[in-house]
C-alpha cells in the first residue's frame, strides 16, 4: 500500500469512471501520470471471467495505479465473494459492484442496472463481499429503471443495501432504459437529475455518495462537491485528460507528489509523453505489447493545442507500428 492513499473523507473526492474497453491497465497508468490522487477504476469484469478465466490477464496492473479499484460484474453472493477475495489478494484498494450497466448482454447475465429491482440479491452480495475482505465494497449503480422517476425507488434500493455494509454508493444521475436504447444511447438519452444524488445524500448522511454523469469542467466539480461527497468523471476525462492535471492541487486538502511518478519541474504535456513512450517500451520488452494498443488512450493529451490534429494523426497511424515509439513521437512534433 502506498503512503497517498487517501484518508476516508478524500478517497472518493475525485475518480475515473469504470469505461469498457478504455480504462485497462494501460490506460490507468497514464491517468496517474497526470492526477496522483483521484481513484482509478477497472473496466467491468465479470465473475464468470475470473473463475473460468485467467485470472492475471484480467487482474494483472501496474503498482503506479494505486489507489485503483475494481469493478466486478455479477449477481451470486458467493461468486462475488470468491472474486473480491481474488482482488484483495491481487492488491486492489476497493472492489465496486456494478449496478448500473444497462446493456442486453449483461441483462441477460441477470446483473448491472437490473439488479436494482433486487436489493435483497444487492444485499446478499454485498454482505457475503464484506464478510470476506477488508478493503471496502462499493456499489455504483442508476437513479431509475426505464422511465419511472420515482425518487422511493432508488431510497429504497440504497437503505436496504447499506444496512448490508456498504458505505460508499457511486451514483449515475441518469435512469437506465434497459429496452429500446444501446449503452451508447443510455448515456446521453435518459435526462440527468442530479438533484436525486444530492437528495439521498440528505436522506443518508452518514453514507458517501460519489456523483457520476455528464460531468466536464471544474465549475461543475466544484458545484457538485458542495452536495455530495465526490464526483466521478468519465468521458470528458478519456477525450479530455489534460483537464485533470490541476486535479490534486485544487480538489485535494493535502497536496504532494510521489516519487515514482513526480516529474522534474512542474507537470508537462511533454513530459508525460515522454514517460508514455518509456512505458511503451518496457510494456514491448516484457510483453511484447504493441505500442498503438498503448498510444490509444493519450490521443487526448494535446486537445485543445495548435497541431494536435498532426500529432493525433501520426500517433494513431497504424502503418508506423512497426517503428520504435521513440521515432514516432519525433514524427508528431515534426512540423506536418
Amino acid at each position: 500500500m502506498t503512503s497517498l492513499h487517501l484518508q476516508n473523507n478524500q478517497r472518493w473526492r475525485l475518480a475515473v469512471a469504470p469505461m469498457l474497453d478504455w480504462t485497462d491497465r494501460h490506460c490507468r497508468y497514464f491517468h496517474r501520470l497526470i492526477t496522483h490522487r483521484a481513484l482509478l477504476y477497472t473496466e467491468m469484469v465479470t465473475t464468470g471471467a475470473l473463475i473460468h478465466g485467467d485470472v492475471a490477464r484480467h487482474l494483472a496492473f501496474n503498482a503506479e495505479e494505486h489507489p485503483v479499484a475494481l469493478q466486478l460484474g455479477g449477481s451470486e453472493a458467493a461468486d462475488l465473494a470468491q472474486c473480491a477475495k481474488l482482488a484483495q489478494d491481487w492488491g486492489y484498494d476497493e472492489v465496486n459492484l456494478n449496478c448500473g450497466c444497462p446493456s442486453e448482454r449483461v441483462q441477460r447475465g441477470a446483473f448491472g442496472a437490473c439488479l436494482m429491482r433486487e436489493p435483497r440479491l444487492v444485499a446478499d452480495a454485498v454482505k457475503a463481499m464484506c464478510e470476506t475482505i477488508s478493503i471496502p465494497v462499493t456499489v455504483k449503480h442508476r437513479i431509475g429503471l426505464d422511465k419511472s422517476e420515482s425518487y422511493g425507488f432508488v431510497r429504497d434500493f440504497v437503505g436496504e443495501v447499506s444496512q448490508a455494509g456498504c458505505s460508499t454508493f457511486i451514483v449515475h444521475a441518469r435512469n437506465a432504459w434497459l429496452k429500446g436504447l444501446s449503452p451508447k444511447d443510455n448515456r446521453d438519452v435518459p435526462p440527468l437529475r442530479y438533484e436525486v444524488a444530492y437528495q439521498l445524500k440528505q436522506d443518508f448522511p452518514d453514507v458517501v455518495f460519489v456523483l457520476n454523469g455528464g460531468i466536464k469542467d471544474r465549475a461543475q466539480i466544484h458545484h457538485h462537491l458542495a452536495q455530495v461527497d465526490g464526483v466521478m468523471v468519465g468521458r470528458e476525462a478519456y477525450h479530455n485528460p489534460w483537464c485533470m492535471a490541476s486535479w490534486d492541487t485544487e480538489f485535494f486538502a493535502s497536496t504532494g507528489t510521489r516519487d515514482d511518478l513526480a516529474p522534474p519541474n512542474s507537470l508537462t504535456r511533454e513530459w508525460v509523453e515522454q514517460r508514455m513512450v518509456a512505458y511503451m517500451q518496457q510494456e514491448q520488452a516484457a510483453h511484447g505489447t504493441p505500442w498503438p494498443q498503448i498510444a490509444r488512450h493519450m490521443l487526448g493529451l494535446r486537445h485543445g493545442l495548435p497541431g494536435s490534429r498532426h500529432w493525433r494523426q501520426v500517433w494513431s497511424d497504424h502503418k508506423l507500428k512497426d517503428l520504435p515509439p521513440t521515432q514516432v513521437m519525433a514524427m508528431a512534433h515534426a512540423q506536418p
